[in-house]
């Protein structure tokens, strides 16, 4: 097993790459934790008052990891204890145009933290406004 860095108190986890893979760019290909897990529902780029401010795709994603922070602090925990992020996208094409943008939101609420990750097209979310859903699983490390 190839890990890239040790679980300890700092670093709850490790990032698992097998021997002879390139490392993935931008999202681990798998994640090791141990602690206390959190699970979100999948949440979706409106305010608190389930009101959205942005109908672009970029805004609503960075107002959707706004809310996952927000969850996780109700549990203690912080960006770098994600461990899975899900997304459930409704435009490919307009995810693909403004990947510079995503990225940039994603650093900016998360930071350098690049746990393990999934993107899916679909081809509707509930909320008919929505255009990214964002299910996240976090790990608290044990003290």
């Amino acid at each position: 097993m190839n890990l890239q860095n040790q679980i300890t108190p700092s670093s709850p986890h490790s990032f698992l790459n097998p021997e002879g893979w390139v490392p993935a760019k931008g999202y681990a290909n798998g994640m090791m934790a141990e602690g206390k897990v959190i699970f979100t529902g999948g949440l979706i780029g409106w305010n608190a008052q389930q009101q959205f401010e942005h109908e672009d795709l970029v805004g609503q994603f960075e107002q959707v990891l706004k809310n996952i922070v927000a969850v996780l602090e109700t549990a203690g925990a912080r960006p770098e204890h994600l461990v899975r992020l899900t997304w459930y996208i409704t435009d490919k094409a307009e995810y693909l145009a403004n990947l510079k943008q995503i990225g940039a939101a994603y650093r900016r609420v998360i930071g350098r933290h690049f746990p393990a990750m999934a993107v899916v097209q679909v081809v509707a979310l509930m909320e008919d406004a929505a255009k990214v859903e964002i299910e996240a699983t976090a790990v608290i490390p044990h003290e």
